[in-house]
């Protein structure tokens, strides 16, 4: 997700924290023959657990492709902490960094990194106006089908009340896109009043706190919905606690928002496929700079939108059939989330070239 700078200010020494990973165990001996290459990988956010799935999937990409990965971020998104952290990896050499983009700031200075020859690759967080690919998902796109989905669960367009919204960034482009798409949706009702949006804070027990009071003000909302990781697992409990059946929807598949719907206490949350999000910009990286393919201008690699409730699980790009069992399983299970998405490294992620398209399509 893109953010807007909080303009807090942090000393790039206690903010980023850098861990390494060897990679080379696992190399084919094609790919051991080839020069080693070293990424750097950027985060918004160290410790978050759909920040970790994103992780988790750049590591696995660079054992398989012989990289040396640097993961580094802040403690919490700010922007001037992450673009010190993307122009410290250029000054040190690394071969290709991938980054997300919490702040408009940022993109001047990554700009007159992929210049001076470093090329970039965003992903999760898109930054308008930067010379290379974003991997992540149609926002817009994505909040249309979540508020379509909120919709027919309070009962269709001749539903009358009120629908909390949450933005836990407000400003950030790709959540101001989902909630544009979320209310395109809930607009369709004439008898439903949007409240909010408002700031739920993506720390987690901010964002719980934040869920509480509104439904609190609002007891009677037919409807909360969020747009960030944090949301939907803070409604499920705000719901527990308040012994309350107000339907709860957003985003990410974590074990703690797939708990919430399978305990009944929300009701639907829409993924953004984290391991293409982490293994494909790594994928492209290497590919570019292996193969000399130019990746310096805009352009949008779709990670697919996830449509999960307690009863039903429908994955992208024509993946395998998951049970809801099967998925919470997969959430916990580095192994088998690399077994399951195998197929789509060797076809989607590969063919990553013939699936570029213009970055317009982001927000289409």
């Amino acid at each position: 997700m893109t953010i807007k700078s909080r303009h807090a200010r942090f000393s790039a020494i206690a903010v980023v924290t850098a861990l390494i990973f060897s990679a080379s165990a696992v190399a084919t001996p094609a790919q051991a023959a080839q020069k080693r290459l070293t990424i750097g990988f950027v985060v918004h956010v160290i410790g978050n657990p759909f920040i970790q799935q994103i992780i988790d999937a750049a590591q696995m990409a660079a054992r398989d492709l012989n990289v040396k990965l640097i993961v580094t971020g802040p403690a919490g998104a700010e922007g001037d902490a992450q673009l010190t952290a993307v122009q410290n990896l250029a000054a040190s050499g690394v071969d290709g960094i991938a980054t997300s983009v919490p702040a408009a700031s940022m993109v001047k200075g990554l700009n007159t990194i992929i210049k001076a020859g470093t090329p970039i690759v965003m992903f999760n967080g898109l930054g308008e106006g930067v010379n290379g690919p974003y991997v992540g998902e149609k926002s817009v796109e994505s909040g249309r089908l979540l508020g379509k989905m909120v919709l027919e669960k309070i009962g269709g367009t001749t539903a009358k009340g009120g629908v909390i919204v949450g933005n836990c960034y407000p400003g950030f482009p790709v959540l101001e896109n989902r909630q544009k798409g979320v209310i395109e949706s809930l607009a369709k009702a004439s008898g439903v009043k949007i409240i909010g949006p408002s700031d739920v804070k993506v720390d987690s027990a901010a964002n719980f706190a934040a869920w509480q009071g509104l439904l609190a003000a609002n007891p009677d909302a037919l409807a909360m919905v969020g747009l960030c990781a944090p949301d939907v697992e803070s409604i499920g409990k705000v719901n527990a606690a308040a012994k309350s059946k107000t339907i709860g929807g957003g985003y990410d598949l974590t074990t703690g928002n797939l708990e919430a719907l399978s305990n009944g206490t929300a009701d639907i949350s829409l993924g953004q496929t984290p391991f293409v999000q982490g293994y494909l910009p790594v994928q492209v990286l290497v590919d570019s700079i292996r193969n000399k393919i130019k990746i310096n201008k805009p352009g949008f690699l779709n990670s697919g939108t996830e449509i999960v409730t307690a009863t039903s699980v429908i994955e992208p790009f024509g993946s395998a059939k998951l049970t809801f069992a099967q998925l919470q399983k997969m959430s916990a299970s580095k192994a088998l989330t690399r077994k399951y998405y195998d197929p789509l490294v060797k076809s989607y992620i590969k063919d990553w070239q013939k699936n570029l398209k213009p970055i317009s399509d982001e927000s289409a």
